[in-house]
Order: structure tokens, then sequence, then C-alpha cells
């Protein structure tokens, strides 16, 4: 393959990019012509997925299995998920409720970083946020795999949509959770380079200091985890694609069990973000497909703006000044059987002071609601499946149904209204989970006391989802995984 380099201006810095399934889909409309009311959910199969032990990647140490798809400034990397890479056997029987307590502490941080401060100031950290480690069960539910350095150092990083952080850990590393892969030398990277006490990008870290004359970085997480060291930049490999000049945070001393993920890759909408970083060459586009549970197959990461398909439904983007790192859209209101729920969208909607709202995060993985909001939803649901057996509450869920010896179901459509009109009807996977393999299915979103709702990834899973940050967009479809 022919290779192009193209030059980006990072911020001061300058950045050279080197380019070497499923029986229910979601259905996206861009009116509100048709309703879907119900759908089927085969419960058999469902089952099957689910507690299958997905087969580990085969993963070339040359990124040979990422794909470039001859768009120009536009390249392709597999997504997996976290049981396809870290679960044992031992654990096979454990994963959903270590997958629910991680969920319960990166839901609770994200509460408490997006809460109100009584309407005064809110401080901004450009470079790190909030991403818990998720206590003993470690953090990251996807992971993609990326070359570090000069030769490349593959490694398997987090994604996470609502952090603007770059990091990986780095020798001579003082203290160092285990990883799945050797921990990245600096030293024995042709490209690596420091970055200077006095530079501009030292000055927009938020937590910042100098120590020989090098800027060092630290960033705090919600459980008392963080990552400490040097800024630095770095060349990060693609597949083919390699972008040099990326300010990453070389960590030294990281308390935290990650799991095997050697760092972070952060997707947020801040400057300092890996999007962010691209800048103009890329637009803020990106694209990803999040894999079902279970699967062996692998989703996606698509950056560039050829990432954005035809067809698909557009959703304003909402800023928030108070956390520019999170992706906030607007809904509307919500519907259970074609039919809209009774909700006011005065629930979900931003305020001046920066509170409530909805949040885009690949890091939860389900989707929180008002109290009042959530309320309502349920009983519309449950009022529509009244011929369905119940079945005790489990864990964050209070909607369940014993679907033993059921083949299939007939259930109601579960729908996103979203602000200027697009809805989101999703597949019954994936609001209707399995908790175990004796047909006990949960209604998969949860109340909280906050005012923020936050979708997400298991109402988001098997559904291509863009990002238009120049423009101001998010995109739903129409593309499946």
């Amino acid at each position: 393959m022919a290779a192009a380099t193209i030059f980006l201006a990072v911020l001061p810095l300058l950045t050279a990019i080197t380019t070497t399934n499923t029986a229910a889909a979601a259905v996206v409309n861009n009116s509100s012509s048709y309703h879907p009311t119900f759908q089927r959910l085969n419960v058999k199969e469902t089952i099957q997925v689910a507690s299958a032990r997905p087969s580990p990647p085969q993963v070339s140490e040359y990124h040979e299995e990422e794909e470039e798809d001859g768009a120009e400034n536009n390249w392709t990397m597999k997504v997996f998920h976290r049981e396809q890479l870290f679960s044992s056997n031992s654990e096979d029987d454990r994963r959903l409720d270590r997958r629910l307590k991680r969920d319960a502490v990166r839901a609770a941080s994200l509460f408490r970083r997006l809460a109100s401060t009584g309407g005064g100031g809110y401080g901004v950290d450009d470079f790190g946020t909030d991403v818990v480690s998720g206590m003993d069960q470690g953090s990251g539910e996807y992971f993609v795999r990326i070359g570090v350095g000069s030769p490349p150092r593959n490694q398997y990083v987090v994604i996470d949509s609502g952090s603007d952080i770059v990091w990986v850990q780095c020798q001579p590393c003082s203290q160092c959770y285990r990883q799945s892969d050797p921990v990245f030398d600096p030293a024995d990277s042709a490209s690596f380079a420091g970055v200077s006490c006095g530079s501009s990008v030292c000055g927009r870290l938020e937590n910042s200091g100098c120590h020989a004359g090098r800027c060092r970085y630290e960033v705090s997480y919600g459980d008392g985890s963080y990552t400490k060291g040097t800024l630095a930049l770095e060349t990060l490999t693609f597949g083919r694609t390699a972008v040099r000049g990326v300010a990453i945070g070389c960590g030294h001393r990281n308390r935290g069990m990650f799991v095997g993920a050697a760092g972070l890759l952060g997707l947020g909408g801040g400057s300092m973000s890996f999007v962010g970083q691209l800048g103009g060459q890329t637009g803020g586009a990106f694209s990803y497909c999040l894999v079902s549970r279970g699967t062996d197959s692998a989703g996606s990461l698509v950056f560039g703006r050829a990432a954005l398909p035809a067809g698909a439904a557009w959703v304003p983007l909402v800023r928030n000044p108070r956390a520019p790192s999170f992706y906030y859209i607007g809904l509307a209101g919500l519907g259970v059987g074609g039919v809209r729920v009774p909700i006011p969208e005065d629930v979900f909607r931003l305020t001046e002071l920066g509170d409530g709202g909805v949040v885009m995060d690949t890091g939860t993985a389900v989707t929180r609601l008002p109290l009042l909001a959530y309320q309502s939803f349920r009983d519309a649901f449950t009022t529509q499946t009244a011929n369905l057996p119940r079945a005790p509450g489990v864990a964050i869920f209070d909607t369940c149904y014993n679907l033993f010896g059921f083949v299939s179901v007939r259930v109601p459509t579960v729908s996103f209204f979203f602000s200027g009109g697009p809805i989101l009807t999703l597949p019954a996977r994936n609001f209707l989970i399995p908790m175990d393999d004796a047909g006990t299915f949960c209604f998969a979103f949860a109340p909280s006391n906050s005012g923020l709702s936050i979708i997400g990834n298991i109402q988001q899973e098997g559904i291509q989802i863009s990002f238009d940050g120049a423009n101001g967009f998010v995109g739903f479809g129409p593309n499946i995984c």
C-alpha cells in the first residue's frame, strides 16, 4: 500500500499521520411516521450467547487485523469486550455480577463528577477525568490494541468516551499494576520525547508539576486509584496508520486494577483527548460499534470524516461548559410499545448551570434515568408485559421475568425519542438481558437520585454510533455489528 503523510496542527504541536448478525436490529427513524409496537425476544438464543465463553481474538503483533478502508485520513480498528480478553473459566459464573459492580462504581463516579456544585464553578481538568478503576474488578469494558513508540510495542488500552487522557504504564515503573503485555519502556522507542515544563502543552494540565525540567502529570480516579508520571510526545500506531507527536501520559506510578489494560485512550470532547489532538484533519469525527456480550465477533472504532455514514439519524450534541469532556445529547422522551411515555421533557434537559442532561458513555453499562422518569418508563413497560411471569429483582434491577421454558416471547418495543425528531428503537436484547442460565431476564435500566441521565453501553450494543464533533452531532445507525 502506498504511504501518505499528512501533517496536523495540534495545539502548538506538529503531528504527522502516515498511512502505511443480528436477528433483531435497531430501528432508526428520522420522523414519527412509523412506530413499531412490538418485537420478539429469542430467549433460548439470548441465553446461549450471554453464557458462552468468547474465544480470545487472534491479534497480530503487527496489527495485520486492522483494516485500511481506502479513504484518506480514515482508518478502522477492532474493538473487543473485556470478556474476550481477560476473563477466566473460574470467573464465568460471576461475569455479570462483576460487571454490575464495576458499573455501579462507574455510575456513582459520574454522578459525583457531574453533580451540582451549588451553582459555583466546576474544576475542569482538560487532561484527566474521573474514570473509575472499578475496585478489584478492574475498569474498562471495551478495548483496542494499539502500538506505542517506534518501533511500535503493542498494548491493549481501554477506550473511554468520557475521558481526555491518553496514557500508558511506563518503565521504570516504581508502582505498576499487572497488565497483559510487557510494560512500555521509553528507552526502547526512537520517537519518545519528553515535554518541558515551559511547554504550552504542560501549561494545559490542571495537575501538572515540574521535575528536572520535565513536565509531570497526575490524574486521580473516583475510587482512589491514580496514574502519575511524565508528559511526553510519542508515536501511536493504529493498524497501518502511525500518528506522530501525540501527547501521552507516561505513568511511572499507577495504582488500580485495570485488568490487563496498559492504559487508556481517551475519546472525550476535550482538546487533549486523542480525538481532540487529531484536530482538523479528522474534524473531531469518529464512529464506533460495540459488540454484544458473549459473541466472538469484534466491534469497530473508525477515525476520520469518512467514518460518518450516510443514512444515520443525526441528533445535536449539547455542550456543557462545566464538563466539556462528555458527549451530551438532546433526549426528548422515551417510548414503550410505539407510544411515548408521559414524561416532561424538562426531566432530560441540561440546565444553564450545567446540571442534569443526558450523557452518552462507553464506560457505563446500564442506562440510568432520574427516578421519576424511570418509574414512569418502567410502569409503562410492565403494563404491556403483564402476560409474562415475573421474577424477583436482581442486583440493581427491580423489574425481572421468569422466562424458563420459553423459546421466544413477544415484548413491546422500547425507544429513545431524541430532540429534533429522530427515534431509536432498541433491539430486544438491549433492554431485556439474561441474569442466569435459568431464564431470568431483567429490564436493563436503573433509577438514580441524580438529575443526570446516562445512556450506557448495553443499550448502545450492536448499533453504529458516530460523532461529528466539528459540527456538533451524534449519529445512530444505519449499520449494525
